[in-house]
């Protein structure tokens, strides 16, 4: 059995900063006191949280390339939706996410776990920092709101992975709330309301806190970063009202520009410097991991670099091609040889998704985009249709489709026959949120099933012998998951469990 991580000593640990890394180390730590009047405190300690977004950091004793928080925020989330299809049997932990044989001991899902709490442990030493200091500057108050941020972010993402929708059952079990590095190990889950009440207080005051976010720029949070959660929780949670203010708010700062067609297809290359960018986190040439542990690796290979596993999905492809003029389809890039023929992997065939890529003319180095632009218009969208303000919703879908190279097929305020104004927006969000760790919880909060009963290793029953088949099964068992399903949410690592006696598992 794996070794046990403690989360005690995670939370009890004392921290120290060594430029803008993070480092464990009980024997040389910084106090909450010494960061509010050590020069540059608040700063080497906030840039050390960011840093372990895309850091290997330790973990259960060793250092493992394929552990980052980016790569398991993607991972976790996409893997497990009908945009991505796996084009082999693997014994990487993500294999368990693309067939949803979730497992306590998943080591994916245990790492983020780890890491989050890590990061909001982080945050909290900060904020407790801040709150010492008299009459602090405008630049101290905000990266006292970035932390507020930050632990926003965090709670956000783990409740939507660990706990049901708020949608379904808001008084389900979530996860375990962490704002003070006071608090006891042994911490009872709260409920998905309740972590939603605080991820959204922490919002409102990062929000109110950060005033100087023109200095720190799009790889650091600022209050459009932090309106912008706000307005995708809100949507989460069904307050349509809120949504709608949250995204006028960002939208309406005149801080953002919406992507044309022709940008578009490099928006993620340049995402620390494209107009559309709201948050993302900066990686630079020495964060590029190549082959090893990065994201793109996932997704893509030229060869040299990457593994390049995981396609994007008939499904998805299917409807992009209802439109050839998308340039969307920029980023699913068709392996093809010297011939002009279909490159296969065991009878799939081969589109590599590049989304994650093409930074600095790198295949495998990206900035992740966090929040952009267009999402607050599909927010909004969303919470249009759901409130019947069909013209409003198709209004800003049609903003979106003409940005993309869909002019002449736009909606102009009519549903199509058949269809809802609802559904034609969450199409919209699938073409346009691909492969940005939405779908999946698009699909749950929204009360749909998925969909995954197309050809791939996704599916449950597949043994060795099947690797080389020469036809794809026909008969798909158990790949519609309803949104009642428990399949739909990870287990609580089993570390967590053995450490928080007042911690429950799921079922």
């Amino acid at each position: 059995m794996k070794n046990k991580l403690l989360l005690i000593a995670a939370f009890s640990m004392l921290i120290i900063y060594s430029g803008c890394k993070l480092e464990d180390n009980p024997t040389n730590s910084v106090t909450t006191a010494s960061l509010a009047t050590t020069p540059d405190g608040l700063l080497n300690a906030v840039n050390g949280a960011y840093a372990l977004f895309k850091d290997h950091e330790v973990f259960e004793g060793t250092t493992d390339l394929n552990n980052m928080y980016l790569r398991q925020y993607f991972q976790m989330s996409d893997f497990a939706s009908d945009d991505v299809v796996c084009g082999q049997v693997t014994t990487d932990p993500f294999f368990l996410t693309f067939s949803l044989g979730f497992t306590p001991t998943q080591e994916n899902a245990s790492y983020f776990w780890y890491i989050s709490y890590k990061i909001i442990s982080d945050a909290n030493t900060v904020i407790e920092a801040g709150s010492k200091i008299s009459n602090p500057t405008a630049a101290q108050q905000q990266l006292v709101g970035e932390c507020y941020f930050l632990r926003a972010f965090c709670h956000f993402n783990l409740v939507r992975f660990f706990g049901e929708p708020y949608t379904i059952n808001p008084t389900a079990p979530g996860i375990v709330l962490r704002t003070s590095t006071t608090d006891p190990a042994i911490k009872a889950r709260s409920s998905v309301k309740d972590v939603y009440t605080q991820v959204i207080a922490d919002a409102i005051k990062a929000s109110t806190l950060m005033t100087d976010g023109a200095s720190r720029g799009v790889t650091f949070a600022t209050k459009e970063a932090a309106e912008a959660l706000l307005s995708r929780v809100s949507l989460y949670e069904g307050d349509y009202q809120s949504t709608i203010t949250y995204s006028n708010a960002v939208i309406n700062s005149g801080k953002f520009t919406e992507a044309t067609a022709s940008d578009f297809k490099t928006m993620f290359a340049n995402a620390q410097t494209d107009k559309e960018t709201i948050f993302c986190i900066a990686f630079d040439a020495l964060d590029d991991y190549g082959k090893l542990g990065s994201i793109a690796s996932q997704y893509y290979s030229n060869g040299n670099s990457g593994w390049g596993e995981e396609y994007a999905s008939q499904p998805l492809r299917d409807l992009y091609a209802q439109n050839p003029s998308d340039v969307r389809t920029s980023y699913i890039d068709d392996d093809v040889d010297s011939t002009g023929a279909q490159q296969y992997k065991n009878g799939i065939p081969i589109y590599y998704v590049t989304k994650f890529s093409g930074q600095g003319g790198s295949p495998t180095l990206s900035s992740p985009i966090i929040f952009r632009l267009s999402e607050m218009y599909l927010n909004r969208a969303e919470a249009e249709a759901n409130l019947g303000q069909t013209s409003s919703a198709l209004t800003d879908v049609d903003f979106i489709r003409s940005n993309r190279g869909l002019s002449g097929a736009l909606y102009n305020g009519t549903v199509p026959g058949g269809q809802t104004a609802l559904g034609v927006v969450l199409q919209e969000r699938r073409l346009e949120l691909a492969f940005e760790a939405d779908r999946t919880f698009t699909v749950y909060r929204n009360k749909q099933s998925m969909n995954k009963t197309y050809w791939g290793y996704h599916l449950q029953g597949l043994q060795a012998a099947d690797i080389n088949l020469s036809v794809p099964p026909t008969n798909y068992p158990n790949m519609i998951i309803p949104y009642t399903s428990t399949k739909i949410i990870y287990y609580i690592p089993e570390a967590e469990i053995l450490s928080n006696t007042a911690a429950t598992q799921n079922p």
